[in-house]
């Protein structure tokens, strides 16, 4: 089981933050051993077009994975698909016009605008979770799915009219064999100090660059600092400029920049860099 108190694979942390999150980590530390996750511990103790399957197609569409390996492909936009090693597949920001060809058994879904969230998702969908609560107040998830932990924490957003909306996005939080996967969705603000220890030590990050409607790349770098991931996968690129700009502050930062070749990446706790990497995919892994 994967303790993420602390730096791992060359990763550091400042000492002085650390200790500033003392009474918080305590605080949270009896609710984690309290609930016991099953699986690594993070927090502390473009247009893909849906069409049914075909009957032969799911031998095709999975993935052949160690125990210790995650496949990632990138749909589009905010879309990801993972697969674990018992081969349960998760859409993220799962909407209406970038899906991966088969249907997953886990959906997440934020709440920013159309193309993070699904009107009509695919009633084969297992687990269909909202990143915000279509009722109003808070929503929290902390669902297992054979060898995935899946859980979330909500952030704020910005409507069109600029208006702030309370807790209308989440970080989906992904805890699978023996790393730490976080979603960031659709966030629009730096994070606080006490959701910085409730996302614990992630090792992959998405995050939206788009340097436009969530974040700009000053704060977003900021986050990303805070956080500290070993990867960090850029998407929502859709702005003419976005990826370039984001390329050049990610290597100011001291990230060394990887250009895949496919849109699919398998990935595993020995595989992660040792130096800071953002890993670039280009959409249609469908």
């Amino acid at each position: 089981m994967a303790m993420c108190f602390f730096p791992i694979h060359g990763r550091r942390q400042k000492a002085g933050g650390l200790f500033r999150l003392v009474p918080v980590l305590l605080s949270l530390l009896v609710t984690a051993v309290v609930a016991g996750p099953a699986f690594a511990v993070c927090q502390l103790v473009a247009d893909a077009p849906y069409r049914a399957p075909g009957p032969d197609e799911m031998r095709i569409w999975r993935a052949s994975l160690q125990a210790n390996e995650v496949q990632i492909r990138y749909i589009g936009h905010s879309t990801f698909e993972l697969e674990t090693p018992k081969g349960v597949r998760i859409a993220t920001d799962y909407n209406d016009s970038v899906r991966p060809l088969l249907p997953p058994d886990v959906a997440t879904m934020n709440g920013a605008h159309s193309t993070h969230y699904s009107i009509s998702p695919d009633p084969n969908i297992e687990h269909l979770l909202y990143g915000w609560n279509p009722k109003g107040g808070p929503l929290d998830h902390d669902v297992t799915v054979e060898d995935v932990r899946i859980r979330n924490i909500q952030t704020n957003i910005r409507g069109w009219d600029g208006e702030e909306r309370r807790l209308g996005n989440s970080i989906f939080i992904f805890e699978v064999a023996d790393m730490c996967i976080a979603h960031l969705g659709h966030l629009h603000h730096r994070l606080t100090q006490e959701d910085l220890v409730r996302l614990g030590q992630i090792d992959v990050v998405f995050a939206a660059i788009d340097n436009s409607s969530t974040l700009r790349l000053d704060s977003l770098m900021d986050v990303l600092e805070s956080i500290g991931p070993a990867m960090v996968v850029p998407m929502h690129f859709h702005f003419s400029g976005a990826l370039q700009a984001f390329v050049g502050r990610a290597q100011e930062a001291g990230y060394d920049i990887v250009r895949a070749q496919t849109p699919a990446l398998i990935v595993s706790r020995s595989s992660l860099p040792t130096r800071k990497t953002a890993y670039i995919m280009m959409p249609g892994g469908a």
